[in-house]
């Protein structure tokens, strides 16, 4: 749509495909509605969750590592239905079995650092028990090498398992 002085107002109106118009690559409404049902969108900001807050802003709290392991405590569980937050209750279910911080993450597709922020709250609270790494345990050369055959021993896409 062209506004005056040739100007295009971009956003104005919504351009509506038919289903003979849309290609294979397109997601469906009927994949919109699949998703919705099963993740529904968050309309809490992340730094609202955090009340602003960041991982590591305190100097005398270091971070939480990625690799650290977290599971729900019997009082975490016991609160479940407590939570003001579903993002709190989120973390807590999914911690019923030890998670990594960065598993977390990634199933709740939110971002690293909001969890990091959250999972140390729920554990101040005494809802979630974390297990950081021993630090000699990452230098030593048996667990590399355990982690390097696990991540080998996994399929990739085609079902293949790598080589050495």
């Amino acid at each position: 749509m062209t506004v005056g002085g040739g100007v295009t107002k971009v956003g104005t109106t919504r351009e509506v495909k038919g289903e003979d118009e849309m290609t294979a690559g397109e997601p469906s409404a009927a994949d919109d509605d699949a998703w919705g049902a099963e993740h529904p969108p968050s309309i809490v900001r992340p730094f609202l969750l955090t009340a602003g807050r960041i991982a590591g802003g305190d100097s005398l709290v270091p971070t939480i590592p990625i690799e650290t392991q977290v599971v729900a405590t019997d009082l975490g569980l016991a609160t479940l239905d407590a939570f003001v937050f579903d993002q709190h209750r989120d973390i807590i279910t999914i911690c019923r079995q030890p998670q990594s911080l960065a598993e977390i993450a990634a199933k709740l597709r939110m971002h690293l650092n909001v969890i990091r922020v959250l999972a140390d709250d729920l554990r101040a609270d005494g809802q979630l028990a974390l297990y950081a790494p021993q630090a000699e345990s990452a230098r030593d050369a048996t667990v590399l090498r355990r982690v390097i055959d696990g991540l080998r021993a996994i399929p990739d896409s085609r079902g293949a398992i790598r080589e050495r």
